[in-house]
């Protein structure tokens, strides 16, 4: 297989699972934007999921978030999806839109609180048992405004008290994913702030339990490609949540404010073995003042192109260059390959896959914006709820 098939081989086969939420109607801390055409249900997310997966052709799963998309009847939910070419993903959790949840949940100093939040994750997997779902994602809002407001120590100690009865309950083929987030809604002190704690948490749980790293999670100037590249090494990758950030964690469409700086994180996933490994390429998106469905499937495609360009880096130049410890020819390697047009190379792909060669534009001419928008009219739109 010559080095051109070998990367549209690779690119045909990658996925980016899409997530249910995005689909909704979303906002900022003061509002909540509606738009036309917005899902009402899970069902109807799921269609215009299928949209995104018909015209990119790698977006087969959707992520699910409980209790945004809880439904009566999850085996039937999963026919739905299959019916539609897609399957479910991802079960994330919610323990942050409580009012128990105040002071925290499962680090709550009352343990009624944290038996509360356990039994709502021990919920999610059983919603993966029904599902077929393999991973239970994790972020928890938990932390401390102020000095001297709890223990940080004992939060901890509750923290890895909650992990370890969901970790017993998983199945053999299931995972937790846990994710990290360096503050917000918490200032002072968060419980689980960055990809030190939640390894070293999942690290004692065992292997079933890896890191998620969302791109927007992160300090200004944090290097996250040394992150990917740490975790990876470690075997304690366990996905992604894609967005882009300028300030903090503001949920904008992965690679929209740093391109390169998503192109050097696939190049770590790719130097690491992750795209033929067991990571989960995942969006976690608010699409506030753009069209969805447009907008995740511009998403799929920045991240189909930072791919692209990652697997054309040429490695055995750049070996060569960083044994010899030359700087400006090892850094050049990177940017010939980042600098590279690979839209021609992704649409022969599409072609190749059976698919319009711009997604885009098909999508616009399939003419599915217009009829959600004259059919969905009652009911209450689906959000997440601010």
């Amino acid at each position: 297989m010559t080095e051109r098939a070998a990367v549209k081989a690779a690119l045909k086969t990658q996925a980016v699972e899409t997530p249910s939420w995005a689909y909704g109607n979303s906002g900022t801390r003061f509002k909540v934007f509606a738009q036309q055409g917005v899902p009402r249900d899970p069902r109807e997310k799921l269609d215009d999921a299928a949209k995104v997966h018909e015209f990119t052709g790698v977006a087969p799963t959707v992520a699910l978030h409980i209790p945004w998309d809880r439904v009566d009847d999850y085996a039937a939910l999963a026919r739905h999806a299959e019916e539609r070419g897609l399957r479910l993903g991802a079960v994330n959790s919610n323990t942050f839109q409580d009012d128990d949840y105040r002071l925290g949940s499962v680090c709550h100093p009352d343990a009624a609180v944290r038996r509360k939040a356990v039994h709502h994750l021990l919920e999610c997997v059983g919603i993966m048992d029904a599902t077929g779902s393999k991973d239970l994602k994790l972020w928890f809002a938990d932390g401390t405004n102020y000095p001297g407001q709890d223990d940080l120590r004992a939060r901890q100690d509750r923290l890895a008290e909650a992990l370890a009865e969901v970790y017993e309950r998983l199945g053999d083929d299931q995972r937790m994913l846990l994710e990290y987030k360096l503050f917000e809604p918490a200032f002072y002190a968060t419980d689980v702030p960055d990809w030190g704690t939640a390894y070293a948490h999942c690290l004692k749980l065992g292997p079933k339990a890896q890191v998620v790293v969302d791109t927007g999670h992160h300090a200004p100037g944090t290097n996250i490609e040394f992150i990917v590249a740490t975790l990876l090494r470690e075997g304690k990758l366990g996905g992604f949540d894609f967005n882009s950030r300028f300030y903090a964690d503001d949920d904008l469409m992965v690679g929209a404010a740093d391109p390169f700086q998503l192109f050097r994180i696939m190049y770590e996933v790719v130097r690491g073995g992750g795209l033929s490994g067991n990571v989960a390429f995942m969006l976690d998106q608010c699409h506030n003042v753009e069209a969805k469905i447009p907008a995740i499937i511009r998403s799929v495609m920045n991240v189909q192109e930072a791919t692209a360009k990652a697997l054309l880096v040429d490695r055995s130049a750049l070996d060569e260059a960083q044994r010899a410890g030359d700087v400006l020819a090892a850094n050049a390697v990177l940017m010939d390959a980042f600098s590279t047009d690979v839209r021609p190379l992704l649409r022969e792909v599409r072609e190749e896959m059976g698919l319009d060669p711009d997604p885009m534009g098909a999508y616009a001419r399939s003419g599915w914006a217009e009829k959600i928008v004259a059919e969905r009219v009652g009911g209450e739109q689906a959000g997440w709820g601010a």
